[in-house]
């Protein structure tokens, strides 16, 4: 398949001081890793930057070289918080992957 047949779409991130982002994606991408027939672009979206986050939040405190600060911790552990509460289930729970 050629690239310019694949079709794209934009969607454009904003901050709450206003500062924009957009990000391009394939449409099938976004409609592959949609797991409800229902469930619109912005909810995959959502899902995958929260997921991401909470991937990179775990990375920094269990994984990274020496010990984090008290920031860190607190940053990762709200992140957590908010990760179970968007799931419904833990960090660990979900990826198979806890400390």
């Amino acid at each position: 398949m050629a690239d310019n047949e694949v079709e794209t779409v934009t969607y454009t991130i904003e901050s709450p001081d206003g500062d924009t982002e957009e990000l391009t994606l394939p449409t099938g991408i976004v409609d592959a890793l949609r797991e409800d027939e229902g469930e619109t672009d912005t909810s995959v979206l959502g899902d995958l930057t929260m997921l991401s986050f909470a991937q990179q939040a775990h990375a920094l405190v269990h994984h990274a070289h020496g010990e984090p600060d008290e920031e860190t911790l607190a940053q990762e552990e709200k992140t957590m918080e908010l990760f179970e509460e968007r799931f419904g289930q833990t960090f660990g729970e979900m990826t198979g992957h806890s400390h």
